[in-house]
């Protein structure tokens, strides 16, 4: 709804408008309407009335976009922002900075159920489940890598949201307290340096990495060794088991200190009893689920795959011990249809875990699982979008979805990962 008439026929960036705030999208927006138009509107709630800068705006566009800069009526959700650096015209990273946790959490359920409902047709409540000690944190603490980059000045900071700009941070509150308190803030860097600093939850040493090469933050210079450290140890937890990786510092590996965790326990809370099956684990990354998993079949095979070179080295490592997994490197379509390693020669499946990327895994994959006949899939998905169109994949080919319940492993961001569980 419109409370003031548009500023011009043609209203531009950087005008103010004065908007009535609907419902939240996929994104980490809420959609507003000026002048018959669509707005997607960032740091706002549901209900408010509020100031708005449109940020992209134009009489061609679809839909414009604007940052709410002063609100005029506030929601009962809305509280003093966590991090005010991430606010209107900041950084990229915290959009629901200004949103009480348990706010959060609904808004992403909101996004998670109307994602199913539009994309694959399905109505049910999907609960979003807090990390454990996040609430007691406040939502803080809880990035064990974060990636900045230096200003023109030499002063750690990160792009601007939908900006190539850098902003200079004093600090970046969702980091873990041992990456606080590395001062990669109060140090002067190369000008457009990449920084990244990695201190797994375990306690292992932090290590930061200056484009890429570990950097010695005592002496203030890249370490030019040739067996300099670039690699961190990390521990997961299930029942009476820890298990332990080994992971390049550069490489994947989930950013909550409760991530892996979390999802390892979900991941074979939904496969179940998989004694003596054969379980494919695609996009397997340095192993996550693929370790736990070879522990879960017993006499079974663990078949996994992963597009990523180094992060298969990983892998190979940390599975040295366990015959019972095979290790494939490359496309998963691909490998899954026999059209690019030979030895791979998957035929069957009883089960699988597929954790995609952001883009989702896609009708080539979806369909290359399928033809095993798998009793059960497990799906790790980072997006909702993309989750809910696979899952309507997966129904064409005769696979319901028994269950999917949403884990908030990035506070104070729209981000939201999820566990879905489907059998035929």
């Amino acid at each position: 709804m419109v409370t003031e008439p548009s500023p011009s026929p043609s209203a531009a960036s950087s005008d103010v408008v004065e908007l009535e705030i609907g419902p939240v999208a996929h994104g980490g927006h809420c959609v507003a309407r000026h002048d018959g138009r669509v707005v997607f509107v960032r740091h706002t709630l549901p209900g408010e009335r509020v100031r708005a800068r449109l940020t992209d705006a134009g009489e061609s566009a679809k839909f414009w976009r604007a940052d709410a800069v002063e609100v005029l009526e506030a929601s009962p959700d809305r509280v003093p922002s966590a991090w005010p650096a991430a606010g209107p015209d900041g950084v990229g990273g915290g959009e629901l900075a200004h949103v009480a946790l348990p706010a959060q959490r609904a808004w992403k359920s909101a996004v998670l159920q109307e994602q199913l409902r539009r994309l694959a047709r399905d109505e049910r409540d999907v609960p979003v489940h807090a990390a454990p000690g996040d609430d007691e944190r406040g939502g803080l603490h809880w990035r064990t890598r974060i990636d900045l980059v230096a200003d023109g000045s030499g002063r750690a900071g990160m792009r601007g949201h939908r900006s190539h700009d850098v902003r200079a941070l004093a600090s970046m509150p969702l980091a873990t307290e041992t990456i606080e308190g590395l001062g990669l803030f109060d140090r002067r860097w190369p000008a457009g340096a990449h920084i990244e600093a990695v201190a797994p939850a375990g306690g292992d040493t932090p290590v930061v990495l200056l484009d890429g090469a570990p950097y010695e933050l005592g002496r203030g210079r890249p370490d030019p060794r040739p067996n300099a450290r670039s690699s961190v140890r990390e521990e997961v937890r299930h029942g009476d088991a820890t298990y332990t990786y080994r992971v390049a510092a550069a490489g994947f590996w989930q950013v909550h200190r409760s991530a892996p965790e979390v999802l390892v326990g979900a991941v074979l809370e939904g496969l179940g009893d998989v004694t003596g099956a054969v379980v494919l684990d695609l996009y397997s990354g340095a192993g996550l689920f693929t370790v736990p998993l070879a522990d879960a079949v017993g006499d079974g095979e663990v078949v996994s795959v992963e597009g990523d070179e180094r992060a298969v080295r990983d892998a190979r490592r940390n599975v040295h011990d366990r015959p019972n997994v095979e290790l494939h490197q490359g496309d998963v379509a691909r490998i899954l249809q026999g059209r690019q390693d030979a030895d791979s020669d998957v035929v069957h499946a009883d089960a699988v875990v597929l954790d995609p990327p952001r883009t989702g895994a896609g009708k080539k994959v979806v369909a290359a699982i399928t033809d095993l006949r798998p009793q059960r899939v497990v799906y790790v998905a980072c997006d909702p979008a993309a989750l809910a169109r696979d899952v309507q994949l997966f129904a064409e080919a005769g696979y319901g979805l028994l269950d999917v319940q949403g884990h908030d492993l990035f506070p104070h961001t729209h981000h939201v990962e999820a566990v879905a569980v489907l059998a035929r």
